[in-house]
């Protein structure tokens, strides 16, 4: 039987194509520092994994965890204008890429280019999403998928840990940032399915357990979805597709999915 090497390369590119279209459709960490702080929390560096962790980072899972931690980090510090730690940060991520291989991704002049900008807001987090485009595309161009998932569960798991952490648990209902910690209940399914198609990876399998054993507690809860619609921030001139999520979620639940979040991350920065 002779094999149509034509309708071979059809299929492995299509395969790419769908693998891309998953990974781009989830949230940035840009997008979920800006949920963070347009639901009104404020600032709190004790939260971030401190630069000095960075050079425990020796394994590949270990940096590609803590390049998407330190990303979403740095994306939170220059949200709030701290311009020392976003240097700091922007830093950490590139010792992250370096160690990654992931050529140019964060280099010199990016570095440069922050310190230059470093008041102007616009311009810091134009860097940090191509920064942070430019390692996700590398690594998937470069056949290593396995890697840019484990990148992207990094700054995912992040955001959840610091959404979850400014929320009261005595005031659950009504509440923005609440409410986008419960939208990520849909994302987990898109980072599963991600995770799922580098499953022969033995670090991906170790990640995969993690998202399932979230994907447990998220389980308990049911979403109620209104239509949605297109709200423009005039700040950062960011255009977002927002609808309102309510929830039958208790007191109890948020707990343990908060737990099980610090938990997970705690093991990713140790």
């Amino acid at each position: 039987m002779e094999l149509d090497m034509s309708q071979l390369n059809q299929d492995m590119f299509e395969d790419i194509g769908e693998v891309k279209k998953i990974f781009y459709s989830l949230p940035s960490p840009i997008e979920t520092a800006m949920i963070i702080r347009s639901a009104g929390a404020t600032y709190d560096e004790d939260l971030l994994n401190s630069v000095d962790n960075a050079s425990n980072y020796t394994t590949s899972k270990s940096m590609a965890l803590n390049l998407g931690v330190y990303t979403c980090d740095l994306s939170f510090a220059s949200l709030y204008d701290q311009t020392e730690a976003s240097i700091d940060y922007m830093n950490a991520a590139k010792k992250m890429a370096d160690g990654l291989g992931i050529l140019d991704a964060i280099n010199d002049e990016t570095i440069e280019q922050l310190e230059e900008n470093i008041n102007n807001r616009d311009v810091i987090m134009e860097i940090i999403s191509d920064t942070f485009m430019n390692s996700s595309s590398f690594l998937h161009e470069n056949e290593r998928a396995s890697v840019a998932a484990i990148v992207l569960v990094g700054g995912w798991m992040e955001g959840l840990f610091l959404a979850t952490q400014m929320v009261n648990v005595d005031s659950l209902e009504n509440n923005t940032l609440v409410n986008r910690i419960m939208d990520q209940k849909l994302s987990l399914d898109i980072v599963l399915k991600l995770l799922e198609e580098s499953k022969d990876n033995e670090d991906v399998q170790m990640v995969l357990a993690d998202v399932e054993n979230l994907k447990e507690t998220f389980d308990k809860v049911e979403l109620r979805t209104t239509k949605i619609e297109t709200s423009v921030d005039e700040e950062t001139n960011v255009t977002t597709l927002k609808s309102r999520t309510s929830s039958n979620l208790t007191p109890e639940v948020f707990i343990e999915l908060r737990n099980k979040i610090d938990i997970i991350r705690n093991k990713y920065i140790s």
